[in-house]
């Protein structure tokens, strides 16, 4: 945090509903109880809830009002396995206040920023009881999994009856050195390939009696290595190509394979469509003369939210409770925000420091809690105050 940021908040009720929630052990795609939790909460200040089920992961989706525009609070309550016990400081699921920090796995990815969420709400509508538009949270315990029956269940539901957001901040956590120094107003897609290129199997000490895959796809994966697939845009870095595993051979020194096994992946910005990239490499691999089978999983399509009133809300929030500017980012990994561009125009992420997420003694600054539900505060404020 800045040195001349204001510290205007004595009282840290995020820090005691963040508390509650690490408390509950909630290991994708169990929930752990966490959506009774907010459910309970939400309720006692005139939200409808109601919970979007798929295979096994129960979805919250609570509203309240029913006119537009409708801003959403999105995230997840799962968190990552916390690795051995013993390791940590403290337990992972024992919330403790030590240094100036509460550390618990989820601290930081994400149950502050649904605290954050929860009673920043419960703020603005204590003053604002007929604010403008409806106010939504749309919960999941199906992200850090396979993310195939969580947030974007409720994207098909939502889709389904004909409900869209005006407005959608997702609290993955964004923040690089303090709090609100970047928020993403966008993110790469995510398209992997599954190659097989086929050979004939055969010993090692008559090589003309076989054909060894590894060898004969080795040109065409230093060629795909050194494409510039685009030179990327103002908002986005350009697409990149990397091989996550190859596996060919019977395990034996001396048996030269009949196939090898090649998973590789596209992060891509808006300068590339799936389409493009596919016909790219089909036509490369073609071109080399390989016997192959390529299968694809388109896992996200890129998305971006320019200038509007949605980002220029939270870039405000930013200066007036921190006294700082914001950097924009679409760097990093994957997140739901994926799905919920669907259906809704502008959408943003903006949450804690990311340092120690997913690691051992995850902790967020506790300072920051209050600070996080004062910006989410202000730019309710901003976008339904009547």
């Amino acid at each position: 945090m800045p040195p001349d940021a204001p510290t205007r908040i004595a009282e840290n009720p995020a820090l005691d509903l963040a508390e509650r929630l690490i408390a509950l052990p909630s290991v994708t795609p169990d929930d752990g109880g966490c959506m009774a939790l907010v459910e309970d909460r939400l309720r006692r200040i005139g939200f409808s809830v109601e919970y979007i089920k798929r295979g096994s992961v129960s979805n919250l989706w609570a509203r309240r009002g029913s006119s537009g525009p409708l801003f959403c609070f999105a995230g997840h309550v799962d968190v990552v396995p916390p690795g051995p016990d013993e390791q940590w400081t403290s337990p992972p699921f024992e919330p403790t206040r030590r240094d100036g920090c509460l550390f618990g796995r989820g601290a930081a990815d994400m149950k502050s920023s649904i605290a954050a969420f929860i009673t920043a709400v419960e703020s603005f509508v204590s003053e604002h009881p007929n604010h403008t538009g409806s106010i939504a949270l749309l919960l999941t315990s199906d992200e850090e999994g396979d993310a195939v029956d969580g947030t974007v269940a409720v994207v098909e539901a939502l889709q389904a009856r004909g409900e869209a957001m005006d407005f959608c901040l997702i609290g993955e956590p964004t923040s690089v050195a303090h709090l609100g120094d970047t928020l993403k107003n966008g993110r790469r897609g995510s398209l992997s390939g599954k190659l097989t290129v086929k050979g004939i199997q055969g010993h090692i000490a008559y090589p003309q009696l076989a054909r060894n895959p590894i060898l004969l796809v080795a040109p065409a994966i230093a060629e795909l290595a050194g494409i510039e697939w685009d030179q990327g845009n103002a908002h986005f870095p350009p697409t990149t190509w990397q091989i996550s595993n190859i596996h060919g051979g019977t395990g034996a020194v001396n048996v030269i394979p009949g196939h090898v096994d090649i998973l590789f992946n596209f992060r891509f910005s808006t300068a590339s469509t799936p389409e493009q990239l596919r016909s790219r490499v089909h036509a490369l691999l073609d071109r080399h003369g390989l016997d192959y089978e390529l299968t694809w999983t388109l896992g996200a399509k890129p998305f971006l939210t320019g200038d509007g009133e949605l980002l220029e809300a939270a870039r405000q929030a930013i200066r007036d409770e921190l006294g700082a500017e914001t950097e924009l980012s679409t760097s990093g990994g994957t997140s739901d925000g994926r799905f919920i561009a669907d259906i809704c125009p502008q959408v943003i992420e903006l949450g804690p420091v990311n340092a120690s997420i997913h690691k051992i003694d995850e902790c967020v600054e506790i300072a920051a809690l209050a600070r996080l539900s004062a910006i989410y505060r202000h730019i309710l404020e901003q976008l339904l105050s009547s």
